[in-house]
C-alpha cells in the first residue's frame, strides 16, 4: 500500500482484516510514524482500531521506504489525490510515487491505483512502469469509498470497477477481490476512469438539480421534503436518489470529476457536453445562500454574531479539507459577522480559520450570545442537544437548518418559541 491518509489507511486495514501480508508505505515521515503507534491521520469510526489489530496480529507494517515493495505482488496506489482550489487534480505526489516505485518492483507485479486519475492518466502512467520492466502492469479501480463509512464500504462494495489492458492481469485482480463477494466490472482503462467521472458528475448534477427544486418550492409555498420524498417513489428515480437541498457539494471529489469533464468539452468535445462546467460554476456560489438567507432573516450582518454549528466536510471524519462548511464561515466573515463554532471531531489544525471565528468546546458555549445559529454539519448529536438550554443562551432564537437534520423535531421547536429556517421551505 503506497499513500496513506484516508483512502490507503482504510485499504491496508482492511487486507490485513482479510488476513493478507500488508506493507503500508508513505513517503511522509511524520505520518508514517504515527501510525506506527496507532494513530491514522484522520478520525474514521473503526479505523483506529482496525490499524491497532493488523499491527498487533503481525499482518500489517508501516514503513517509510518504497524498497519494502520488492517482493510484493500486488501494490495498490492509494493516495487521496490533491485537489487544488479551482478543483481541479494536482497529479504531482502520483507521477513523484510511480517514478520512485517503479524501479523497486520485481518483475509482474501489478500496480492498482485506487487514487482517483483524470482520463487518459492511467495509460501513461502504465506506460512509465513499463519503461522500467516490460512484465510490470497497471490497473485502474477507483474506489468510492464515503467518509464515516469508509471501512463498511470497502468490505461490502456492491461492485467493484477493474480497469486493464490486459485481460489475464484483469483476471488476477478479480481473483485477489473475489473474497469480497462483490460483481466486478472489467473493462479497459480509459472506461474505468470515465467510470469514476460519470459517477461523481451523475452525484453533482443530482444534487444540483435539488438545490434548484428547492429554491423554488421556497418561493412557492411548497414544502421540498414532501416533494423529494414523493419523487423517490417514483421506480425511475429511487429511493436512494440524492433529492436533499443543502448548500452544495464539497470536499473537492464531486468538483474534480466536474473539472475533468468539463476541460474534455473544452479540448476535444467542441463545447457539445457543456453542463458540466455549468454545475460546477453553480456549486461555486451556492455557498452564498447561508449568507443569503441570514440577510433575509436578521437584515445586516456587520457585528452580528452567528454559531456555526458543524464545520467539518460531512459527518463522521474530522478533515476540514475543502469543506463546504468552511467556505460558507468564510462568506459570513467577509461581512463582518463575529462566528462563533462547534464541531466534536474537527481537526482544527488542518485549516486556516476564517478571522473572527472563535472555537468553542459544546454547541452550549458556541450558541451563546448569538443572533442565529446554523447547523452546516448533520452529526447526530445536534438532533439530541437541550433545545431549552439553546434557546435560553441564544440572544434571539432562530435556528437555520442546512441539512434538514431537526425535521422531526420542527413542531416541537417551533412550540418553545424557536423561528426554524430550512432550505426548501418558505
Amino acid at each position: 500500500m503506497v499513500g496513506l491518509w484516508h483512502l490507503g489507511c482504510t485499504i491496508a486495514a482492511s487486507w490485513a482484516k482479510m488476513g493478507h501480508q500488508v506493507r503500508a508505505v508513505d513517503l511522509d515521515e511524520g505520518v508514517v510514524g504515527k501510525l506506527a503507534q496507532g494513530q491514522p491521520p484522520i478520525y474514521e469510526p473503526g479505523l483506529e482500531k482496525a490499524i491497532c489489530d493488523g499491527m498487533a496480529s503481525g499482518a500489517l507494517l508501516f514503513s517509510g521506504s518504497v524498497k519494502e515493495l520488492g517482493d510484493c505482488r500486488f501494490v495498490f496506489l492509494a493516495y487521496d489525490t490533491p485537489v487544488r482550489e479551482d478543483d481541479t487534480s494536482d497529479l504531482t505526489i502520483i507521477h513523484e510515487v510511480i517514478g520512485r516505485i517503479g524501479p523497486h518492483l520485481a518483475p509482474k507485479t501489478v500496480v492498482i491505483v485506487s487514487a482517483q486519475l483524470p482520463v487518459g492518466t492511467a495509460r501513461d502512467l502504465r506506460a512509465r512502469l513499463k519503461s522500467w520492466e516490460t512484465s510490470l502492469e497497471l490497473v485502474y479501480s477507483p474506489e468510492n469509498l464515503r467518509l464515516g463509512e469508509a471501512l463498511a464500504c470497502y468490505a461490502r462494495p456492491g461492485h467493484i470497477v477493474i480497469g486493464a489492458d490486459d485481460p489475464h492481469v484483469a483476471a488476477e485482480v478479480e481473483s485477489l477481490f473475489a473474497p469480497m463477494q462483490a460483481t466486478c466490472l472489467k473493462m479497459n482503462l480509459p472506461s474505468a476512469e470515465m467510470t469514476k467521472h460519470g459517477i461523481n458528475s451523475f452525484l453533482a448534477v443530482s444534487i444540483t438539480l435539488a438545490n434548484h427544486w428547492a429554491d423554488l418550492c421556497a418561493i412557492v409555498g411548497a414544502d421540498f421534503s414532501d416533494v423529494s420524498a414523493a419523487m423517490k417513489h417514483d421506480p425511475r428515480i429511487g429511493m436512494r436518489a440524492y433529492l436533499t437541498a443543502g448548500i452544495g457539494f464539497s470536499g473537492g471529489t464531486l468538483g474534480r470529476d466536474l473539472r475533468v469533464l468539463d476541460q474534455l468539452n473544452q479540448d476535444s468535445a467542441r463545447e457539445a457536453a457543456p453542463l458540466f462546467g455549468e454545475v460546477w460554476r453553480y456549486n461555486q456560489a451556492r455557498s452564498q445562500v447561508v449568507r443569503r438567507r441570514c440577510q433575509e432573516t436578521i437584515g445586516s450582518l456587520n457585528g452580528r454574531t452567528i454559531a456555526l454549528l458543524g464545520i467539518t466536510y460531512k459527518p463522521g471524519t474530522s478533515t476540514l479539507r475543502r469543506s463546504l462548511p468552511l467556505e460558507v464561515a468564510e462568506d459570513l466573515a467577509k461581512h463582518g459577522v463575529c462566528l462563533r463554532a462547534y464541531d466534536p471531531k474537527a481537526d482544527w489544525s488542518e485549516a486556516t480559520l476564517p478571522t473572527g471565528l472563535s472555537v468553542y468546546r459544546s454547541a452550549y458555549e458556541a450558541v451563546t450570545g448569538a443572533d442565529m445559529a446554523v447547523l452546516l454539519t448533520e452529526w447526530p448529536e445536534f438532533l439530541e442537544l437541550d433545545y431549552s438550554r439553546m434557546k435560553a443562551a441564544m440572544s434571539s432564537p432562530i435556528l437555520f437548518d442546512t441539512k434538514g437534520l431537526l425535521k422531526s423535531r420542527v413542531i416541537e421547536l417551533e412550540g418553545m418559541g424557536f423561528r426554524i429556517l430550512l432550505i426548501g421551505r418558505s
